[in-house]
């Protein structure tokens, strides 16, 4: 079996400990999606959706994994409950939450999926980190690249870098 498939993995924690939830989330991922190839920096932004609640943490991730879409879905949603997520409400607060930004160059619209993730160029928060470790990319739906993705976003959040993909590196390969 050979890791052939390219995903791009978003992580998020805005309860608890968040930059240990993140690195617990990064080992969790390369033990059961596949090899961590990339990790950006960490970046803080206020909380999409419902605003009254604490900041977030987020990491986007480049995985190479065996694994097809629909596998890497049911992994992440293991992770995620053995991390402790619990789904109270939608946008809400929660101690670990991991998306598939992207799979390969798929495109996907079905009930339990939709790749490239549907809110992705609405939201800073994703397109920033993805830019980080995937400068090249091109939305493979509206064709455009990550920057005009980025510049033509309505997202009003602002994303700041708190700690750089070396010294993300550093954390996740201790």
């Amino acid at each position: 079996m050979s890791d052939d498939n390219i995903v791009y993995l978003l992580t998020g924690s805005n309860i608890g400990n968040k930059s240990v939830n993140l690195d617990e989330a990064n080992k969790a991922i390369g033990r059961h999606i596949g090899t961590v190839l990339k990790v950006s920096g960490i970046y803080r932004t206020e909380a999409w959706g419902i605003p009254d609640q604490p900041v977030f943490l987020n990491q986007a991730l480049q995985v190479a994994t065996a694994l097809d879409v629909y596998a890497v879905l049911a992994a992440i949603d293991d992770i995620e409950k053995s991390l402790g997520r619990k789904r109270y409400q939608k946008w809400g607060p929660r101690s670990i939450d991991i998306d598939i930004l992207a799979y390969n160059d798929l495109v996907l619209d079905d009930e339990s999926l939709t790749i490239p993730h549907h809110e992705l160029p609405n939201r800073k928060f994703a397109l920033v980190p993805l830019q980080e470790i995937h400068p090249d990319f091109i939305h493979p739906v509206s064709g455009k690249d990550i920057q005009t993705l980025i510049t033509e976003s309505k997202d009003p959040l602002a994303v700041e870098c708190i700690s750089s993909s070396s010294d993300a590196l550093q954390i996740y390969h201790r």
